[in-house]
């Protein structure tokens, strides 16, 4: 088992609230994350996708206040999202008799169902925490390995798979089994093959920007139904939205976000991309590249931390801003696929523009080292491990 760093988030949660959320896709580690933390506890586990798991909840109120003294962990709480407002009843009174924290672990695997229901019912008695796909400081720091991560993406099966072949094979079932499964749980009835054409557009277009005109012409679909099922896509924490980042100057600034596919694994799975010697002649590799380097940033950040991109209609151009909290001026970062730490005249106008607190250039090197008095060149593990100590 590898052990994931969200794992003493969620402890310190249970000690902080009655109920901690733990959100992500589906098979990115969560039931294995909530049984390691109690392995050698009294527990009650259901899981909501049995049928005989979710009898027990016919009566929630009744029992659930059976085990006010152990802790009750409920996997895929999206399918019976009516037990939140009997949970809220059960924990007042588990306060007024001292038992006010770590009574409830709820497993999820996206963010609609659990913001829409529970922000409604157990304001201020919840926390949420995400659980992202393995990123670089969970693996071992080899080159090897931290190319496979980037090759087979960060779901743990996917990484961990035999070979090449295994993997590939694992993230289609994966994409089958939600186009054809989950989705459906979510949102309106979308056709599938619908919904896999544009998830393989937004992969071949990865860090794109946004144009739901030209993607909804190219499936004879309007834009504003692309944007529906693009919104669901990133409910369900598949996809990102990156948006632009607004400042107060005279700059004719790009003003659509940009989309990414958030698990490189699948933009290549999508594309057909089985290894690495077939990533690394493909057109697709340096925006791959890019949407890898921001999801594993994004993934070691600190809490609260807002991401954008930058640029202008002349040119200037920042592949990721970072607004850490505490933090007056926000990190410039620019993401270069290769061994060669070599940046445009467009990102040092945007520096000028910007006046960043620190600026990165994040390239496939070992070696950390100033390009100019105020950019440096780092590694991607380098700058997750100043970014995970940030506090």
């Amino acid at each position: 088992m590898i052990k994931r760093r969200v794992q003493q988030s969620v402890q310190k949660g249970l000690k902080r609230q009655a109920v901690v959320a733990l959100l992500g896709p589906r098979q990115v580690g969560k039931t294995t994350l909530a049984r390691s933390l109690v392995n050698n506890k009294e527990a009650i586990y259901l899981d909501l996708e049995w049928p005989q798991d979710r009898q027990k909840l016919s009566d929630p109120a009744f029992f659930l206040s059976r085990y006010e003294d152990r802790l009750v962990i409920l996997d895929e709480v999206h399918r019976a999202p009516e037990i939140f407002q009997p949970m809220r009843s059960i924990i007042d009174e588990g306060r007024r008799k001292g038992k006010g924290v770590g009574r409830f672990l709820v497993l999820g695997s996206a963010s609609i169902d659990l913001l829409n229901q529970s922000g409604e019912t157990l304001a201020g008695r919840i926390e949420y925490i995400e659980l992202n796909t393995l990123d670089c400081l969970e693996i071992s720091a080899s080159r090897d390995e931290q190319t496979k991560l980037w090759v087979r993406g960060g779901f743990p099966e996917s990484f961990l798979a035999a070979d090449d072949e295994d993997s590939m094979a694992y993230r289609r079932n994966f994409i089958r089994t939600y186009l054809e499964r989950d989705v459906p749980q979510f949102g309106p009835s979308i056709p599938s093959q619908t919904l896999e054409r544009l998830w393989t557009m937004v992969a071949h277009s990865q860090g794109g920007l946004l144009n739901a005109t030209n993607l909804g012409r190219s499936l004879s679909i309007t834009g504003k139904t692309i944007n529906s099922y693009l919104d669901l896509l990133c409910d369900l924490l598949l996809l990102r939205r990156l948006p632009p980042y607004f400042a107060n100057m005279k700059k004719r600034l790009v003003k659509s976000p940009k989309v990414y596919v958030r698990d490189s694994g699948l933009v290549h799975a999508l594309l057909g991309i089985g290894s690495f010697d077939q990533l690394a002649g493909h057109p697709v590799a340096g925006a791959s590249c890019e949407g890898f380097v921001i999801e594993t940033l994004l993934a070691v950040a600190p809490e609260r931390t807002q991401a954008s991109f930058y640029r202008t209609a002349a040119g200037a151009e920042i592949d990721l801003l970072l607004e850490l909290p505490g933090k007056t001026r926000p990190w410039a970062i620019e993401i270069k696929q290769g061994t060669i730490a070599k940046v445009s005249k467009g990102f040092y106008q945007a520096i000028e523009d910007i006046k960043p607190e620190r600026s990165f250039v994040v390239y496939d090197g070992d070696d950390s080292y100033p390009l100019s008095e105020t950019v440096e060149a780092i590694s991607l593990i380098k700058l997750c491990q100043i970014l995970s100590e940030i506090s």
